[in-house]
């Protein structure tokens, strides 16, 4: 997929801005939502312009090769149109999903825990006991970007202390009790209202459930969740690719051989995500999608490692990078946007270490 000429030339001109978090435009989640981007890969019947889910995975690939900041915010507003999409809560779907689309309200995913929990690498962080009208939460969200201040939702799994079981819930951000830091000090991706969530004795109605029992609602977002997000790895792949491809001719071209290797790999790893998605098999073979994650990880830290050496000194000096130095950091961002790839290849080798036995 490619981006419109004019939201391609507005991603590059504030790129640095969304990153540093200086002078950051205040309106991405409009501008994104303009150009039509969260409606790709929904339903038309829900709002959508149709498609699939590898649809929206390249949507995020294209915005993420010119800002991962953006891409960052998109891949939060569309899962967590896709948790709707999923719910058996309709209702709540119907009301949200309007001002969704059009990016007048903010989506956050707080399922990182959520996956994690999972996978049996953390307990739940949020719990909640019942209320009259619903339940009163209790707990944290360490981070979650998208939280427009006044103007977001977050997803949630927690606790049930009535069941006894874990559901998955949509806390607004007005609901009682619910308090929102101030931006993260992150090193990049300053832009993407990134923030720490506390819930203190939150009031929560029964209206907010998006699922009842979060081991069956779970598995069946996971592909979403992480097919998404690996659109992060694979736009910032392409334009390193492309940047290092622009410098070649520059007396290295003894480059070329590594970046066209990497380049079908990188379309191998691509293929194969979206064969996976759409063919339902990561919901029980989520194994397939770690490794998939990790590979499309390695390959845009790789192809940002040969953008280095095709740029030579001059990506070293402010002004001359291309964008270079923003690159370096977003590809550092990668490995540790959570289900980390230190956890990921922790469940591969516990699931390894069990099957072995």
């Amino acid at each position: 997929m490619t981006l419109s000429p004019e939201l391609a030339s507005w991603l590059d001109t504030h790129a640095e801005a969304l990153d540093s978090g200086r002078n950051a435009p205040s309106d991405l989640l409009g501008t994104l939502a303009r150009a039509g981007l969260f409606r790709v890969g929904v339903p038309s019947a829900h709002g959508g312009s149709g498609g699939t889910t590898t649809d929206a995975v390249l949507a995020i690939a294209a915005t993420a090769a010119h800002s991962q900041t953006a891409g960052f915010v998109f891949w939060a507003q569309r899962v967590f149109i896709e948790y709707l999409l999923q719910s058996p809560n309709q209702a709540l779907a119907a009301r949200w999903l309007p001002t969704l689309l059009d990016g007048t309200f903010a989506g956050a995913t707080g399922l990182s825990n959520a996956m994690k929990y999972l996978g049996g690498i953390e307990a739940l962080q949020t719990q909640l006991v019942p209320a009259p009208a619903g339940w009163t939460a209790n707990g944290v969200v360490p981070w979650a970007t998208n939280l427009i201040p006044g103007n977001f939702a977050v997803a949630v799994a927690a606790d049930d202390a009535g069941t006894g079981r874990p559901g998955v819930y949509a806390i607004p951000h007005d609901a009682p009790g619910v308090s929102r830091s101030e931006d993260l000090d992150l090193v990049g991706l300053r832009g993407s209202s990134t923030a720490s969530l506390r819930f203190t004795d939150a009031t929560l109605a029964r209206d907010y459930l998006l699922h009842d029992d979060a081991h069956d609602y779970l598995p069946r977002v996971r592909p979403a969740f992480l097919g998404m997000q690996c659109g992060m790895s694979i736009g910032l792949a392409q334009r390193c690719i492309a940047g290092a491809r622009e410098r070649a001719e520059a007396g290295r071209s003894v480059l070329g051989d590594e970046l066209d290797a990497l380049a079908v790999t990188l379309d191998e790893q691509t293929r194969l995500l979206g064969e996976g998605i759409e063919a339902g098999t990561f919901v029980t073979a989520p194994r397939a999608l770690f490794s998939l994650r990790i590979g499309l990880v390695d390959s845009a830290t790789a192809a940002a490692q040969l953008e280095v050496q095709a740029r030579g000194g001059a990506g070293y000096m402010n002004g001359r990078d291309g964008g270079l130095a923003r690159r370096w950091r977003e590809a550092s961002f990668l490995p540790i946007v959570t289900p980390s790839l230190v956890q990921l290849r922790t469940a591969l080798a516990e699931a390894s270490q069990r099957k072995a036995a």
